[in-house]
């Protein structure tokens, strides 16, 4: 008898750089923190679209295009796109992948991310900027939970790549990649302090 692992959904988690990882996110961490201050579009769209907190999804949604900081950003996560894309056998021949958006999102306690998906776009993820202790992970779901019908539920125990939901715990400095379908969401944080992380999307051109 042979068990094959057929159709599965990849993940990529890894540091963003050993090599002045610091003082980027330092950096990052400072601009996050302006920006909520400065961005008056961003602060009524989120006040309408993310209550209790803030994200510059709806004002300044590709910060890599307008800070030299954002841009460092993406010049070290691309080469973990690329890896990602050699993981998913994506044939990009003629093309590349490209970001696309890129914004900013700061959870203070008790603020929650609903259930949503990336349209458009190929491949998505976060970099953890700050993460307090206890703060909020990344919660994902299997993307054939609507089609189990008739199975029975999931043990407690059930092995990972068994659960219909599944969460990567948020940690500073960490990148989390996920192909743009894959449905997720972030449950009410519970942390005493602010959760800052930076979304983003990459295209195919």
């Amino acid at each position: 008898m042979s068990i094959k692992t057929l159709f599965p959904t990849l993940v990529y988690v890894a540091p963003l750089q050993k090599a002045a990882a610091a003082d980027l996110n330092r950096r990052l961490e400072r601009e996050c923190i302006q920006l909520a201050s400065d961005d008056e579009a961003g602060v009524k769209w989120s006040a309408r679209n993310y209550p209790g907190g803030f994200t510059s999804y709806g004002s300044q949604s590709r910060m890599h295009t307008v800070s030299p900081t954002f841009a460092a950003l993406e010049a070290r996560l691309d080469r973990h796109v690329r890896a990602y894309a050699a993981q998913l056998d994506f044939d990009l021949t003629g093309r590349e992948l490209s970001m696309t958006d890129c914004w900013v999102n700061i959870m203070p306690q008790g603020v929650v991310h609903s259930l949503h998906l990336h349209p458009l776009s190929t491949i998505s993820g976060t970099y953890y900027v700050r993460t307090p202790k206890g703060s909020a992970g990344l919660r994902l779901e299997d993307p054939r939970l609507d089609r189990f019908m008739g199975a029975p539920p999931r043990k407690a125990d059930a092995r990972e790549r068994s659960r219909s939901w599944v969460t990567i715990p948020a940690e500073r400095g960490q990148v989390v990649l996920f192909e743009s379908w894959l449905r997720h969401e972030v449950p009410p944080n519970p942390a005493l302090s602010e959760r800052i992380s930076i979304s983003f999307n990459y295209s195919w051109y």
